[in-house]
């Protein structure tokens, strides 16, 4: 990706978080009122008129032609991340850490998050346009968030940790979402060194890719075309995990795996009537200290 542009994929989540805001039903999975304002002009529109029945239509078949299952796995993972940050609050987490925050709103649109403090990581060129993005659009930042701003290539986490005083003593719930698999093996070692600082009770929630899609891709449904599609736009897959090595790895930084859903299972958890195929290789875990 380059450093100067928000991520696509950032946005088509936002997009899928928009449209399933603007749904017409009573079963709708959440609301995020706040996704449309991260939307380019063209993705604004598609919004706009996605309860125009023919058109509706017409949207679904592009997405899903497009990339494959990603709309309906999309959708079902961000309610199950949501339903697991709850849990962990309703478990005694004091604060949550969104690192590689991007177009995320859950500190504005859950209700359980309005009285605690969140501290959003990102690169500056994000922070800063999802900050401007807020005051323009929605008219103010939410008051609950810090927005704490990292350039990986010149400082880590710890530096940022020190000059913003972070607090390492309250249990605190990570969420990276839609991040590792753009790093490499050492930053996500680094990483999970860091947020093995925080005490007893805290929770880690992450997203990941099998790691076998990066070597054989052709063994899931619509992944060639996928990596190709993301090589396209500068946003190339670099890491994964196997599922079996998990718990171990995990273990070697005091870290207890809960949870590790792939996206047939949370799609089928929450949209059962979808059954469409695609994005099978995308992969939600959550883990406690």
């Amino acid at each position: 990706m380059k450093i100067d542009k928000a991520s696509r994929t950032a946005q088509y989540m936002a997009f899928f978080r928009a449209l399933e805001t603007k749904r017409f039903n009573d079963g709708k999975l959440f609301s995020d009122p706040y996704a449309i304002h991260f939307l380019d002009t063209g993705l604004r529109m598609a919004v706009k008129f996605s309860n125009v029945p023919l058109f509706n239509l017409y949207l679904k078949n592009k997405i899903k032609k497009k990339i494959p299952g990603a709309y309906s796995s999309g959708l079902a993972r961000t309610k199950y991340i949501d339903e697991l940050l709850c849990s962990t609050i309703n478990n005694g987490v004091h604060q949550v850490i969104i690192l590689g925050a991007g177009f995320d709103t859950r500190a504005s649109r859950l209700e359980f998050l309005r009285t605690i403090p969140v501290i959003e990581i990102d690169h500056p060129n994000t922070s800063n346009y999802k900050i401007e993005t807020f005051k323009k659009r929605i008219g103010h930042l939410p008051q609950n968030v810090t927005y704490c701003q990292i350039d990986f290539n010149i400082e880590s986490l710890e530096e940022l940790a020190e000059q913003n005083s972070f607090d390492f003593t309250k249990p605190t719930t990570i969420i990276w979402e839609g991040v590792t698999n753009y790093l490499t093996t050492d930053a996500i070692d680094k990483t999970f060194s860091f947020i093995s600082k925080f005490p007893k009770g805290s929770f880690v929630i992450f997203t990941y890719v099998h790691k076998k899609v990066l070597d054989t891709p052709s063994i899931f449904f619509g992944a060639e075309k996928l990596l190709k599609d993301l090589e396209s736009i500068e946003e190339r897959w670099t890491f994964g995990f196997l599922p079996d090595e998990l718990p171990n790895y995990l273990s070697n930084y005091g870290w207890t795996l809960i949870e590790d859903l792939g996206a047939t299972e949370y799609r089928q958890r929450y949209l059962p009537e979808r059954t469409e195929k695609g994005y099978e290789l995308y992969r939600a875990a959550m883990a406690k200290k």
